[in-house]
């Protein structure tokens, strides 16, 4: 008797211990699982969330400007930051303009304003503009210049036909845009473009 139940206590107190290290481990499986799942996924999103397109642009209308241009896209908002050489010194407008087309001489192939919701010209983020109204930078007494914005307006190759900049043109001018005149803000002939394509 005394055998049997000391048989039957050690299966009793073995049988918990091997159902807990089962437990244990499943637990320590779908741990790991899960952990992979998230990862997997972040990266995933920040893949599909990160966009950027760096551009040379090419000098117009028999100027010698040079430059290069990148728009980044990140969590919902677009970095754009253009770099230029060669212009007069002063004050420039840059524009996004309707087509990707730098072919001709004067980039006039390069279309208007780009201004999918159909606003007047002005100033941007201040009542009515344009999509494509940047705005003005300084070039400095060696022709160098420089502008930064950061917008949630515009996207990269996104379904919304009013934020896309895929496509588009983008300007260089020789004069500074007063963010009045219509359409184009009187900024003068256009020295440099590129095209915004992948």
């Amino acid at each position: 008797m005394k055998s049997t139940t000391t048989s039957s206590d050690s299966q009793t107190g073995s049988e918990p211990k091997k159902n807990h290290t089962k437990m244990l481990g499943n637990k320590i499986v779908l741990s790991t699982i899960l952990i992979l799942a998230i990862l997997i996924g972040c990266k995933t999103k920040n893949a599909t969330d990160s966009k950027r397109l760096d551009l040379t642009f090419e000098p117009k209308s028999n100027s010698t400007v040079s430059g290069t241009a990148t728009f980044i896209q990140k969590d919902g908002k677009v970095t754009f930051t253009a770099t230029l050489a060669g212009l007069k010194p002063g004050v420039h407008a840059i524009h996004i303009h309707e087509k990707a087309d730098c072919s001709a001489a004067d980039a006039s192939s390069a279309g208007g304003h780009w201004n999918p919701t159909f606003k007047k010209h002005g100033r941007w983020g201040q009542g009515e503009y344009h999509k494509g109204d940047i705005g003005n930078f300084t070039a400095d007494a060696s022709g160098n210049g420089t502008i930064t914005l950061t917008t949630d307006e515009w996207c990269i190759g996104c379904d919304d036909k009013t934020k896309d900049i895929l496509n588009k043109g983008l300007i260089v001018h020789e004069g500074f845009d007063d963010f009045a005149t219509q359409p184009t803000g009187n900024a003068g002939g256009r020295v440099a473009c590129t095209a915004i394509i992948k």
